[in-house]
């Protein structure tokens, strides 16, 4: 599943975008979209029939997550995520609220690892983690499960690793997908749409390769095209 980044500042330019296509899509609706428009944004999007990750990233103590959760899962989107960072008590509890808000179907929670722009350095010397990234990327997936959360969010060149650590059925969210002709903006670990389907990405998250795209549905639908395996 290939799911569209709304990297906007506010409604109108978001929905001005989803207007140029005539199908249902998977759209991610970040902090910047999400605090600028605040629910409407989401209420808008469900209504016309998209599906939604909500990409907050949450991190804070267990009960605030967990009421936050409570709160985000009548919104009724298909996923949402926080960061692994903030422990196994704080995922564990953010599950109960999630599940305890839900009125149908509970969306999937994801964790997010190391984020896309992380590099080996900035690791080591910033957040003190030694190794290399992939060992942490497995860690906090690893802790992940446990907790009972869905899967994680991770750079699509560690898939394979956390599938081995984890499952096959354990959910892989990617970022960090260029078409070959993209430039890679400010992420580090990165790859194409089809090198994301042959190492096992469930989803993968894409962003200014569509919607700065001179032709935003044609790119889509190209990136899908590679994605799905129909080349």
């Amino acid at each position: 599943m290939v799911i569209i980044a709304l990297d906007f500042k506010d409604m109108e330019t978001s929905l001005n975008f989803l207007d140029k296509f005539n199908e249902s899509l998977y759209v991610k609706v970040g902090m910047e979209l999400f605090y600028g428009s605040g629910l409407e944004i989401v209420k808008e999007i469900k209504k016309r029939g998209h599906k939604i990750f909500l990409d907050l990233k949450l991190h804070d103590i267990p009960n605030t997550v967990k009421k936050a959760m409570t709160n985000l899962a009548r919104l009724g989107v298909d996923i949402i995520n926080l960061h692994a960072a903030g422990g196994s008590k704080m995922m564990a509890a953010a599950l109960e609220g999630l599940t305890e808000g839900s009125t149908g179907k509970r969306p999937i929670l994801i964790a997010v690892t190391q984020l896309t722009s992380t590099s080996k350095e900035m690791m080591n010397t910033e957040q003190l983690i030694p190794g290399e990234v992939i060992d942490s990327v497995v860690n906090y997936a690893k802790v992940a499960k446990e907790s009972g959360l869905d899967g994680v969010v991770c750079s699509p060149l560690e898939v394979e690793k956390v599938k081995e650590a984890c499952g096959k059925e354990f959910v892989t969210v990617t970022p960090g997908i260029r078409l070959a002709s993209n430039n890679a903006d400010d992420q580090v670990r990165i790859t194409t749409p089809a090198k994301a389907r042959e190492i096992g990405s469930d989803y993968i998250v894409v962003g200014r390769p569509i919607t700065q795209a001179e032709n935003p549905v044609e790119a889509y639908h190209l990136i899908l095209k590679e994605f799905l395996g129909n080349e």
